[in-house]
């Protein structure tokens, strides 16, 4: 079999960069219908918010489920991803810890339905949780640490407690719209100063 020549080799390369680029775009664009219309949104508005075809969708997702895993992931990679860059840019560790938590509090928002896509599929959903904590329990912890040792707030919030009490906050905020998680979340981050 002939090796293929550097023109070929460029082609299959540029071809893998487009489907990558498609499919971050698709995620991003199933990330923002499923915030507004829940996971249950037709694959179709998912695939005009995107600007493809229905198949391509379906070419890199084969099932919704494989779709909401996917969405899910990228929400944790993009979560973990910023923290040590807002650590880095922000005025404070407690700013960056603030701009991390809206962060995290816009995924909890994408992710509500998870469990309902994935009822079927038990141990899948099990091993996005176990990624979820592995992934952002540190970059939590290392937020809060910053802040502890810029004297910003007491120590001693552990991080699963900060972030299993944001989860909580944040359940009900699609089926009232009287209630408004962020004012609460602005409390409990105002309570972790120090005085």
């Amino acid at each position: 079999m002939p090796a293929a020549g550097p023109a070929e080799g460029a082609s299959a390369r540029s071809k893998r960069a487009d489907a990558v680029r498609n499919q971050q775009t698709l995620l991003d664009a199933a990330a923002e219908v499923f915030v507004t219309s829940g996971i249950d949104a037709p694959i179709r508005q998912i695939a005009a918010r995107a600007g493809v075809g229905l198949g391509t969708v379906y070419r890199h997702f084969p099932t919704r489920a494989d779709l909401v895993t996917a969405v899910y992931h990228h929400q944790i990679e993009a979560c973990a991803e910023a923290g040590p860059r807002l650590l880095a840019d922000a005025a404070s560790p407690f700013d960056a810890l603030r701009q991390w938590i809206d962060l995290f509090a816009d995924f909890l928002v994408t992710k509500h339905g998870l469990a309902d896509a994935l009822q079927s599929d038990s141990d899948r959903f099990a091993t996005l949780h176990t990624h979820f904590l592995d992934r952002l329990m540190p970059v939590c912890a290392r937020l809060l640490d910053a802040a502890v040792d810029a004297g910003e707030i007491r120590p001693g919030t552990q991080p699963y407690e900060l972030m299993r009490g944001i989860g909580n906050l944040c359940i009900g905020h699609d089926s009232d719209p009287r209630y408004d998680p962020r004012r609460l979340i602005e409390l409990l981050l105002r309570g972790l100063r120090r005085s």
